[in-house]
């Protein structure tokens, strides 16, 4: 799965068709960066020290980046051209710095053109996110 792959129309998708896992390393960088360019000074994202000292294992992803992991996963797969209209996310066990979070899903729905993805993201401790992501899709092929 790339960002490049060409758009789908909403006639190639079907129902129950899975989504090609994107398996993505939880690194310090990324954890500690994404809570920095998402304004998200809380110190659990980023000083390991104090995220022990508040409970926590080490630091952990922020719920803006898991937001924006699934609506990653959700738009590569769909393509440049597909519109993103909504994304639900429930969180679960937290994404550790050293772990990988393996994004999976499968189309929930096709409804004309809006399709609804049902994606889930898990660690090794089990469900970091879950929820849905609806898209609109061109209904035919899109040139470039």
């Amino acid at each position: 799965m790339t960002a490049l792959s060409p758009t789908r129309t909403a006639g190639s998708v079907t129902v129950g068709e899975e989504l090609p896992e994107l398996a993505i390393p939880l690194t310090r960088t990324l954890i500690v960066a994404t809570a920095i360019a998402s304004r998200d000074y809380q110190d659990v994202h980023h000083d390991p020290a104090l995220a022990v000292e508040r409970g926590s294992k080490d630091i952990f992803m922020n719920i803006l980046t898991s937001n924006a992991m699934v609506e990653r996963y959700a738009k590569e797969w769909a393509g440049p051209a597909a519109v993103l209209r909504k994304v639900k996310v429930r969180l679960g066990a937290p994404n550790y710095a050293g772990d990988t979070m393996t994004m999976r899903g499968t189309v929930a729905s096709v409804d004309g053109t809006r399709v609804e993805l049902a994606v889930t993201g898990t660690n090794s401790l089990g469900p970091h996110v879950s929820g849905s992501v609806v898209l609109e899709l061109p209904a035919e092929e899109v040139s470039a």
